[in-house]
């Protein structure tokens, strides 16, 4: 096992044998504070020659080409192409070797599968993406029974940490008034603390997609990861899922 492998996080799911995934940490790179040392985003202020040498590593550790996104918060999914940085905030594929990769530093990355090991997709949602619709634009490109579609929701800001207004439980609860249990009162005045994985549980649920795991890690208390409301001037970690190769 490679020093890179053994920084990386693997979802534990029920993906078919033909589904591999991981989520990079902050280590195992070459980047200089405050980016130290494996950050993956090429819009931060980091050393683009860095940037590229941590890309490299991550692509070689699996043979693997990963597919860069320009995340724009949006809900547009594109198809994975390793040639092409489309502005998107999620990509499917259902060609072996092809990674769908998403950056994050709090926002929530979704990886997603079939059962038959076919097709995957990656999903970028920060709570605006989310309750646009970011998961369910991800679902329909992948145009699967919802019984047949596996997701794991990857490191995110956790629920003691993500305070927000009361328009973010609005916007959720207009749509799905059972959103509500997702967010309690916070510390402060007019402000309330949000579950980020439980409101993509909810939605997905909706769907019909009940194969769900992941979840419960916090990025800004776990130091093992890129966060901005921790560090705002700091990197971007990558969740990836690809196919292995027939």
């Amino acid at each position: 096992m490679s020093g890179l492998t053994q920084s990386l996080l693997f979802p534990d799911w029920p993906a078919p044998a033909s589904v591999r995934a991981c989520v990079t940490t902050r280590q195992g790179g070459i980047s200089l504070p405050p980016y130290e040392t494996f950050n993956l985003g090429d819009h931060v202020g980091d050393d683009p020659a860095a940037v590229a040498e941590n890309r490299r590593r991550l692509s070689d550790e699996f043979a693997i080409q990963p597919a860069w996104l320009k995340q724009v918060h949006g809900l547009v999914v594109a198809d994975a192409d390793p040639a092409v940085v489309a502005e998107a905030d999620a990509s499917w594929t259902d060609q072996p070797g092809v990674a769908c990769t998403v950056m994050t530093a709090d926002c929530l990355p979704a990886l997603f599968c079939d059962q038959a090991g076919t097709r995957v997709a990656a999903a970028h949602a920060g709570w605006r993406g989310l309750a646009g619709g970011v998961l369910e634009a991800t679902l329909d490109r992948l145009a699967l029974p919802p019984e047949e579609v596996l997701v794991w929701l990857g490191p995110a800001i956790g629920p003691q940490a993500f305070e927000v207004g009361l328009e973010v439980r609005d916007a959720f609860t207009e749509v799905h008034p059972e959103a509500a249990r997702a967010f309690v009162e916070g510390a402060r005045p007019g402000k309330l603390m949000a579950d980020i994985y439980e409101l993509a549980r909810i939605r997905l649920a909706a769907r019909g997609v009940t194969a769900v795991y992941g979840g419960g890690l916090c990025t800004v208390s776990d130091e093992r990861f890129f966060s901005y409301r921790r560090t705002p001037q700091g990197g971007r970690f990558a969740s990836l899922v690809w196919l292995e190769p027939r």
